[in-house]
């Protein structure tokens, strides 16, 4: 099968959570035979931080402009058999108008950020990726949340077919390492600043640190701004490149969740960052979401803090107790929720739509 997807970036990590589940996807539909295109707007921030140039029986195509790259595009949707785009991708409108215009590939949109995407269109924003006719016209509308955000995305921008394809971890990358003595800590952070998870990151980490003056407490991620509440024992990474996740994991006693609000809100949205720290072996403490006991066992395979006071008391835990839980998540992840498991539901989910031809598109007003 030939896959062409528009999307917001597969070859750069840096400030985005969309490039680390494209890989181990990719890599799992190559395994299975797909060939994957990707095509994917050229910008300046994702260049200086680019940290993967190819993929494994298919193309990155990276463009300057949309008209350049538009031609391109219409030949290689000639022959694929399934044309995807995705949230946040920058020419999601033009993208979706060639797709549409081609008889041949099956339609679909991926959205990565449902959660936002509905609480933009409630505030009446635009959504770049998004056209006016929403999303009625694709035979197939897949969402990284579950539970109500299905419903959402029917009700708000007339999705015909739904189905939800949730985060993964490809265990050929993310898995157990030496720790190292850089990334020590007795808590850790992983992700990008967000000013919607600030307050639960104070709760759960900042305050510890200054409770706690004597531990160590890491934070990795980047667009940091100059006046984050630092602590003297808060050490920062601005960059950690997915290559250095697993030490990153191995080198801490416990690692923080933390989920943006309005996916916390939802329910139903399991960081990728879950599943990778999992399947590093790194036990997780999180915030709590609807739908987390669908993904992991809390108390058995995940903690769960709802206060600071949580937060502490999960630090207090003994060696023996925080290995046996991360021993279990990496099991559940490993039987679970790995990027193979994920390509056959995507795959389940494409045959699934086979079943309902497109209708003709009406014409826009």
């Amino acid at each position: 099968m030939k896959i062409v997807i528009f999307g917001l970036t597969v070859s750069s990590s840096w400030g985005n959570g969309h490039a680390t589940l494209w890989r181990g996807l990719i890599r799992a539909l190559a395994a299975e035979g797909h060939r994957v295109i990707f095509f994917e707007h050229d910008t300046p921030y994702y260049a200086d931080n680019r940290d993967l140039t190819s993929l494994p029986n298919g193309e990155l195509v990276l463009y300057a402009a949309w008209p350049e790259v538009a031609g391109r595009a219409r030949r290689e949707l000639a022959d694929a058999d399934v044309a995807m785009v995705t949230s946040f991708c920058p020419h999601g409108v033009e993208a979706t108008a060639i797709i549409l215009d081609a008889p041949r590939p099956m339609a679909v949109f991926y959205d990565l950020d449902t959660p936002v995407t509905l609480s933009l269109i409630e505030g009446g924003a635009d959504v770049k990726a998004i056209g006016p006719r929403g999303l009625r016209d694709f035979d197939l509308v897949l969402s990284y949340t579950g539970g109500e955000a299905l419903d959402g995305l029917q009700a708000r921008l007339g999705a015909r077919r739904v189905a939800p394809l949730y985060g993964h971890v490809d265990p050929d990358v993310h898995h157990p390492e030496p720790p190292l003595a850089r990334f020590e800590s007795d808590l850790s952070y992983l992700g990008t600043y967000a000013e919607d998870r600030q307050a639960a990151l104070e709760a759960l980490f900042i305050e510890p640190a200054r409770r706690r003056p004597g531990q160590r407490f890491l934070l990795a991620g980047a667009q940091y701004p100059q006046d984050f509440p630092w602590t003297d024992n808060i050490f920062f990474v601005r960059h950690l490149p997915p290559a250095e996740h697993p030490a990153f994991y191995a080198s801490s006693r416990l690692t923080l969740n933390v989920t943006r609000r309005a996916m916390a809100e939802m329910g139903w949205c399991p960081s990728g960052r879950l599943f990778e720290a999992a399947a590093c072996g790194g036990a997780i403490l999180s915030d709590w979401w609807e739908g987390l006991g669908d993904f992991f066992e809390p108390g058995r395979e995940i903690l769960i803090a709802r206060s600071t006071e949580d937060a502490l008391a999960a630090l207090d835990r003994s060696p023996e107790d925080i290995a046996a839980v991360s021993r279990r998540a990496r099991e559940r992840v490993l039987a679970e929720h790995t990027s193979a498991q994920r390509a056959h539901d995507l795959l389940d989910a494409l045959e699934a739509a086979r079943s309902t031809p497109r209708q003709p598109v009406a014409a826009q007003a």
